[in-house]
């Protein structure tokens, strides 16, 4: 079974009588069990999967209307609720937590007859860059099992470049689904904010977080917006984004777009590997028929701070449900007053989730709050006033999705101030809530580095075209599993 195709060639394919969901399944579940002790994508396995395949296939041959997906194997970052399964965040605080309802992602998808494989890796409560902070180990790298695949939807990510799914939902707050998407050479989705439902998406930052698809393609990610995506009265976040058809004209080109590389996100910090595949990805794009020109965004080099700083409080404010009288676990309340059992409930948080708690109580607090949270406030306010003005210039943002290479396990865990600068070319589209996509572009000394570009709000449309385009010009070897 050639568990290597798109989420479209997957279609065509049962479409076709080709292979059955099934068969597709059991080999998907098969080569699950097969690798993932040295990748550890996934958290659990959905014991019914293969079952419900079966009912897929049932569907097809009695001629019912059959969903998008047609039992498509997708694989669900663990902070999303699916009904009657656990979702941990990658925390022991949720460690037997069963979900008692689907997110909106959850049913959408159900609703195309897709089948989660399950439920995949993160970094606690999605606090993270690399999937180390996850409570139940950390996952590997597909390209080099010694190294970090980003995150924190490292799961996602990995499962979706090793063939353990054919596409894989992820969330991303400050770059989490291109972080690992660059990291293991896949393609991340994150959405204009809005366009997707968060409703039954476990809270880490309620005001830029987006959930996003992870898939080998570009039009495999717009495959899944097609499904994903619309407003949700659950969510009075989400807009109307009129149902597109966002594969609808992907194949049209950029012919005379106009690209601004950010200046400061290929400044100081970003390796020499990086900034050469930088340049050979501007001479691409020039190449398609667009013009680029060197722009520069100011706020940026104050966006990671004032990212830290909102997200903390936010996260603050989020977690304090898990007191362990609300969500938590089994723990007796006899021999403790009120403050000195939350404290000990909450040792079950890991060290990153624990460290941005205490900086989330501390930053919004009285004395405080004008020196670090008002002023993360306003840089956001007016990062996004910088970001409208260039896209009355220019149509999309182009920059390297991670200013690094992938880096080895451990090196950067005990330094947070190096690993958050990671984010710096990523969280700026989660400020402003435009739509960004990390394209696989290159291999360099084994390992991927992705390119990223940006949009103007609900301009999501126009990005997949882009980034399709960019897609089409690279020829990127298999990952050696």
């Amino acid at each position: 079974m050639n568990l290597k195709i798109s989420a479209l060639e997957y279609v065509l394919e049962v479409q076709n009588g080709n292979i059955s969901a099934e068969d597709y399944m059991a080999s998907t579940i098969e080569h699950i069990r097969g690798i993932d002790d040295k990748l550890h994508a996934f958290l659990s396995i959905n014991d019914d999967a293969i079952n419900q395949a079966q009912q897929i296939d049932r569907k097809i041959k009695s001629g019912e209307k059959v969903g998008a997906c047609f039992g498509m194997p997708i694989s669900i970052k663990d902070n999303m609720c699916i009904k009657g399964s656990k979702t941990t965040c990658a925390s022991k605080m949720l460690e037997n937590f069963v979900a008692p309802y689907d997110a909106t992602v959850i049913q959408k998808l159900r609703q195309h007859d897709a089948t989660f494989v399950g439920k995949v890796n993160l970094d606690e409560f999605a606090m993270g860059l690399t999937t180390e902070f996850s409570a139940y180990g950390p996952s590997s790298n597909p390209w080099n099992a010694e190294y970090v695949p980003g995150g924190s939807s490292g799961g996602s990510a990995v499962s979706v470049s090793a063939f353990e799914c054919v596409t894989s939902l992820g969330s991303d707050t400050g770059g989490s689904v291109r972080n690992p998407a660059s990291f293991c050479s896949v393609v991340g989705y994150k959405p204009t904010y809005g366009l997707i439902s968060r409703f039954g998406l476990i809270s880490y930052a309620n005001s830029i977080e987006q959930i996003g698809p992870i898939t080998r393609t570009v039009k495999d990610s717009a495959f899944m917006l097609n499904i994903i995506s619309g407003a949700d009265p659950n969510d009075n976040t989400t807009i109307d984004n009129g149902n597109p058809d966002y594969l609808s004209g992907i194949e049209s080109g950029i012919e005379g777009k106009r690209i601004g590389i950010i200046k400061e996100m290929v400044g100081e910090g970003t390796s020499s590997e990086v900034l050469s595949a930088t340049k050979e990805a501007i001479f691409k794009l020039e190449s398609l028929g667009a013009t680029c020109e060197e722009v520069s965004m100011d706020m940026v080099k104050y966006s990671v701070a004032a990212y830290y700083t909102i997200t903390a409080t936010e996260a603050g404010s989020n977690l304090a449900r898990y007191d362990n009288l609300r969500y938590g676990y089994e723990f007796p309340v006899e021999g403790y007053e009120f403050n000195s059992y939350i404290t000990k409930a909450r040792r079950k948080f890991g060290p990153e989730v624990t460290r941005r708690m205490i900086i989330g109580g501390f930053v919004p607090s009285a004395g405080q709050a004008g020196k670090y949270f008002l002023k993360a406030l306003k840089v956001k306010s007016k990062l996004t006033r910088e970001i409208s003005e260039m896209f009355k210039k220019f149509d999309l943002l182009v920059a390297p999705t991670v200013p690094i290479l992938p880096f080895k396990k451990g090196e950067k865990v005990d330094d947070p101030v190096a690993l958050f600068q990671i984010d710096i070319n990523t969280v700026t589209a989660n400020l402003t809530g435009r739509p960004a996509v990390s394209v696989p572009f290159t291999i360099s000394n084994g390992l991927p580095i992705g390119m990223q570009l940006i949009a103007d709000s609900n301009q999501d449309k126009l990005l997949l075209r882009a980034a399709y385009a960019l897609e089409q010009t690279v020829n990127l070897p298999e990952v050696p599993l």
